[in-house]
């Protein structure tokens, strides 16, 4: 991406990270307590996911999803080098062995792997899980849930978006703190204020940048 387009995405970013910021004074404190914005890897969406861990803000997560690259260990290890180096907290997802030999901080699980979670996590590891239903959101050993879809989104797998309304009760049954996923930007960030969520969720840096019926911020977690 060229760097206007990369001025553009931090431009355009600062709703998002300024709701983050209010929405993570709820978090819990600790060494697992989950950054208030989890920026996810795609590789269509999200090639170079070096670069784009080099554009994040300090304090920020960033979940590396490789989805089976063959580079996928050398590219955590980056990762994990420019998240120690720059203030970043680095998930990697599925995959525990890659997590472990890569010096991450945690796990992120999609839901069909969460209940695994107490077998997976190791000392000082953060341990986030996707739920895409109330009961999904009460598995435990989960240090924070990220659920979905919040808004309309054009990721083909998100399903019918929950609204501000739905969301804040699903949050309130949850098991951990929970984070927004999907058609999350600068025009939704701030409905979820009062939803009692503890972070934002988003693919890449320019989800922000869509209008919520063209948002690129999938749900695929």
């Amino acid at each position: 991406m060229a760097s206007s387009a990369g001025e553009a995405d931090i431009s355009g970013f600062w709703t998002v990270r300024r709701t983050a910021a209010f929405l993570g004074r709820r978090r819990p404190r600790g060494k697992r307590a989950p950054p208030p914005l989890l920026v996810f890897t795609d590789p269509e969406r999200t090639p170079d996911p070096v670069a784009l861990a080099l554009r994040l803000p300090r304090g920020a997560g960033l979940v590396y999803r490789a989805f089976g690259a063959s580079d996928r260990l050398s590219t955590a290890r980056a990762l994990a080098a420019i998240a120690r180096r720059r203030g970043l907290v680095l998930l990697i997802g599925a995959e525990a062995w890659l997590a472990a030999r890569a010096g991450a901080a945690g796990l992120h699980l999609p839901e069909r792997l969460a209940a695994r979670a107490p077998r997976l996590r190791r000392p000082g590891w953060i341990l986030t899980a996707a739920a895409h239903s109330t009961r999904a959101a009460r598995q435990p050993g989960i240090d924070a849930f990220v659920l979905s879809a919040v808004f309309p989104s054009a990721s083909p797998s998100a399903g019918p978006p929950l609204g501000a309304l739905r969301f804040a009760h699903r949050v309130r049954r949850a098991a951990a703190p929970a984070y927004a996923l999907g058609g999350v930007n600068d025009r939704t960030a701030a409905r979820l204020r009062l939803t009692g969520a503890s972070g934002l969720a988003g693919v890449g840096l320019g989800w922000e940048l869509a209008s919520p019926t063209r948002d690129r911020a999938g749900v695929r977690t």
